[in-house]
């Protein structure tokens, strides 16, 4: 008998709602959320030995993210050798969030999305916009619910049946214990659930340090940095398949939708046309098509924070995408333009302070006139100096006049709209996208001379300037996701071209 199956229910003393066998079957991918009560519980190292686990079934598994998150994608890559998608419903919407799953879960055995925080936290308090439930009612998938039991018992089955009872829309079939104490907690837990929720047990995880993910100031360290091994895998997987129904769960994956109409790449119109965010995109004239170009994406350690959909449509709008890195290499590639995301240049500040004759190409490049566009980490290395945690100076590009200073206890953690007040390398003005800012940092004022692209809007109603300009480098901390606005990439892929 499975561990997770402790034996016949206590028959209930009133009549209850059956246990939620599968719901009519629908025409999508085989699909599972895996949800948690909050931030912390431990989704991601779940979410890891399922993926691993399914993977040795022989499955051909499609890892998604809920939210704007760069990490956790970048572990689930590392287990599948898939590119793990966000799916954010307030950067992108519903019709772009089903586009995206829609295309990448379509050649995949099974579809598994991991979280944000608690199921039901996004954007906002009074909303399900930007969470977990939301992305799982969109496409009609089941959620199984990870509960941090270290400290409960019987007031386990209490939290569950909140999550069931708060959204009765949203299907949750079952919940994966974690951090428990043995095989009587276990068993106490499961109880707990017997008499009052729907959702079933799949089983537990015990606490063990081996098998946990190491933290700094934004978050898990990277799966780049932190590549899990093969031992860390063998034990994660070869518990997930002895503590957990596998078999139950794979059963019980489904999703409602076949596919989605208009989920092609590059798809313009002529005049202003509305997103399905409420947002204008303004088109430029129609230009002529120029030979493809390529454009360098700043790729290593301290460069990795890219949305995978992102490099997608800067592809499909006609880019060749180089790799190359900012901390190694002495001399920039063939390139036409520069892309540099987001990551830890920070903690890299000595290695590329010390590249100096790149720092002077990438510097020279902007100064001829060349696209560059840089966003959070990239801006820290486009400016004249960044001053790491330990308070140490060191200089950078020097493309941004003022200083990048470290501020480990304030967080800026905002969704922002980015209106676009006059034309830039990303679109011409009027135009509008969503993204995410994310940082530990805070910038030295910038001199009134440099330009401002873009007019800010966060959720709290705040607005300011943001998104400078020197000659055609466009900086900012906004981490933009393209799906936002499809016209994005192919206004920086026409840009390189004409470079």
């Amino acid at each position: 008998m499975s561990k997770l199956n402790p034996g016949p229910r206590t028959p209930d003393p009133e009549p209850r709602a059956p246990a939620p066998g599968p719901r009519t079957p629908g025409p999508g991918p085989r699909t599972l959320v895996i949800a948690g009560t909050s931030s912390g519980v431990g989704k991601t190292t779940v979410t890891l030995g399922l993926l691993e686990a399914f993977k040795r079934r022989g499955l051909t598994v499609q890892a998604f993210k809920v939210g704007p998150d760069f990490i956790d994608p970048g572990y689930h890559c590392a287990v599948t050798g898939r590119p793990s998608y966000n799916l954010d419903g307030w950067m992108c919407g519903r019709q772009r969030v089903l586009e995206i799953f829609s295309r990448h879960a379509a050649s995949a055995d099974l579809a598994v999305i991991e979280g944000v925080m608690g199921c039901f936290d996004g954007s906002e308090g009074k909303s399900e916009a930007g969470s977990t439930a939301e992305i799982a009612k969109w496409l009609g998938a089941p959620v199984v619910l990870v509960v941090d039991a270290s400290a409960m018992a019987r007031s386990a089955g209490a939290v569950v049946l909140g999550f069931e009872r708060f959204d009765p829309d949203l299907e949750v079939i079952g919940v994966i214990w974690n951090r428990v104490g043995g095989e009587r907690h276990a068993q106490w837990l499961n109880e707990s659930l017997s008499e009052h929720c729907r959702a079933r047990p799949f089983g537990w995880l015990p606490r063990r340090d081996s098998l946990s993910l190491p933290e700094r100031h934004l978050g898990l360290v990277t799966a780049e940095e932190h590549h899990p091994d093969k031992k860390f895998l063998d034990e994660l997987s070869e518990l997930v398949a002895q503590q957990i129904d596998i078999d139950m769960m794979i059963s019980l994956a489904r999703s409602r939708i076949s596919g989605v109409r208009g989920s092609g790449f590059g798809v313009r119109s002529s005049g202003n046309r509305e997103t399905g965010l409420g947002m204008r995109i303004a088109n430029p004239e129609p230009r002529t098509p120029s030979p493809e170009p390529r454009i360098g994406v700043a790729w290593d350690e301290a460069f990795l924070f890219y949305y995978p959909e992102n490099l997608d449509r800067l592809r499909e709008a006609g880019a060749e995408l180089v790799l190359w890195s900012p901390m190694r290499e002495k001399r920039l590639p063939a390139v036409d333009g520069l892309y540099f995301g987001g990551g830890y240049p920070e903690l890299y500040s000595g290695q590329l302070a010390e590249n100096e004759s790149l720092r002077k190409a990438v510097k020279e490049f902007a100064l001829e006139g060349k696209p560059i566009y840089a966003e959070c980490g990239g801006l820290m290395y486009l400016a004249e100096t960044l001053q790491d945690l330990d308070g140490v100076s060191h200089p950078m590009v020097g493309l941004l006049p003022t200083t990048v200073r470290m501020t480990p206890r304030r967080l800026t953690l905002a969704y922002t709209e980015v209106e676009f007040t006059t034309d830039a390398i990303l679109g011409p003005q009027g135009s509008c996208a969503r993204g995410h800012e994310f940082h530990y940092s805070t910038m030295d004022p910038v001199p009134a001379s440099i330009p401002r692209v873009y007019r800010l809007r966060q959720r709290l109603g705040s607005e300011r300037a943001e998104g400078y300009r020197v000659r055609n480098s466009l900086m900012s901390y906004v981490h933009l996701h393209f799906a936002s606005n499809p016209d994005l990439a192919t206004g920086f892929v026409e840009a390189c071209a004409r470079a």
